[in-house]
């Protein structure tokens, strides 16, 4: 193993040796060890420079681990949390991420604003936005915090924080009242932000809702994608009403953001001030898609060191470029992959849709749902997707009013049996 199997650009750490991991990484990873008792009972480390099969032999961390051990087992004495979450010097955030088993995410104050920063000066689009006041709307599944836990009606100023508006007031907006929408567009016209963020299928709905009031924003110099996979239908309803340029931001609630780039660009790039970001072969037939561990960097409350987000990337000419979940990327029989991108090449050129969503229902039987205000060609697309999916397989194409989001709040574009 050596530096190079990381996504991060190798001026991050100097000098590299095939013998010992980098300085910089070593020092985070003490560090780690220093503020977080979780990591010596997993495995204790002795006091010699780290090799890299030492290094290796870190248990990596998933979600599940932080969910069974909860996260007081993070820190030496909870009660200093306690304090220091009624005295604002630490935050907290429910998140359930792709699953529905809840997670508590403790951070100290500032964290999420410094790392959000580190992330716009990554991006040649977003970081015209750092050092300034801008106005940004975000509109994404409900998250309770210390800050905000809008499951009730919340009037519109109890949902500003520094120049941040969050618009909606509760999660799936395929249920969201025709009134609801009225109220969300009026508050995107009243903040007239320069800053949209959101998940796609929530922005997709947004971008609908505005055509239909025929509501013009002006405003907006750029939208991100982030809170899950975007689909090229999403980026081209968004773009409709809202036509600046498109920023894909991936990250989790527990890590940070840690990738950013041009949305359908195939150049995401590691955030490199915000995470250590190391490529794990997943296949040995895919030597250019890999599972990513992550090791924060410079964070107090709940570092994580090797943490397994479940994400799977490609490595591409010019970047990165997020596959998706593990278990939400395809295998046909001969053991090549079709992941969530791919649908959109073999969908008919002709093709719109506000939402999409296939889903396997047998060996070789899938299910194309989709919300569109119009019918499509079913027989084009079903054509198209089981040429797509392998020998053999038919789908069926159904037009629909709405689909469901799952328990997480987080939807789909593809979704396999699970094995």
């Amino acid at each position: 193993m050596s530096a190079s199997l990381f996504a991060n650009d190798p001026a991050v750490f100097g000098a590299v040796s095939d013998r010992v991991i980098p300085d910089s990484l070593e020092i985070e990873v003490r560090r780690i060890y220093a503020r977080s008792p979780l990591y010596a009972r997993r495995f204790p480390l002795h006091a010699a420079p780290l090799k890299w099969p030492c290094f290796q032999e870190i248990p990596t961390l998933a979600k599940k681990d932080i969910v069974e051990q909860g996260h007081q087992a993070f820190f030496e004495d909870y009660r200093v949390i306690e304090r220091g979450l009624v005295d604002k010097s630490y935050e907290y955030e429910s998140t359930s991420g792709t699953t529905s088993g809840p997670m508590t995410v403790i951070m100290e104050e500032g964290w999420w604003t410094k790392q959000t920063e580190r992330a716009y000066l990554a991006s040649p689009i977003l970081r015209q936005f750092v050092g300034r006041p801008y106005r940004k709307c975000v509109l994404a599944p409900i998250g309770c915090s210390s800050n905000l836990c809008p499951y009730e009606d919340h009037p519109f100023p109890h949902r500003y924080f520094d120049g941040t508006v969050y618009l909606n007031l509760t999660s799936d907006p395929f249920v969201f009242p025709e009134a609801e929408w009225d109220r969300i567009v009026r508050e995107l016209q009243a903040t007239q932000p320069e800053v949209i963020e959101g998940e796609p299928v929530y922005l997709s709905l947004l971008a609908r809702a505005v055509q239909k009031r025929g509501v013009k924003v002006p405003s907006v110099r750029a939208v991100i994608l982030t809170y899950g996979k975007a689909s090229l239908q999403h980026a081209r309803r968004i773009a409709e009403a809202f036509p600046a340029p498109k920023v894909d931001l991936y990250g989790s609630t527990e890590a940070g953001y840690l990738f950013v780039g041009e949305a359908f660009k195939d150049d995401l790039k590691a955030i490199d001030a915000n995470a250590f970001i190391e490529l794990v072969p997943w296949r040995p037939e895919l030597p250019d898609v890999a599972q990513i561990y992550v090791t924060t960097r410079e964070r107090e409350a709940m570092p994580l060191l090797r943490y397994h987000t479940g994400d799977i990337v490609q490595r591409c000419a010019t970047g990165f470029r997020i596959l998706g979940r593990e278990g939400s990327i395809y295998f046909r029989p001969d053991g090549s992959l079709v992941a969530a991108g791919d649908i959109d090449g073999a969908l008919p050129p002709d093709f719109k849709c506000w939402h999409y969503a296939l889903i396997q229902t047998g060996e070789t039987r899938w299910d194309f749902y989709y919300v569109a205000d119009e019918s499509a060609n079913h027989r084009d697309i079903e054509t198209s997707l089981a040429r797509l999916m392998g020998v053999g397989v038919r789908v069926n194409a159904f037009r629909k009013k709405f689909i469901a989001p799952a328990a997480s709040g987080k939807f789909a574009l593809l979704k396999p049996l699970a094995k």
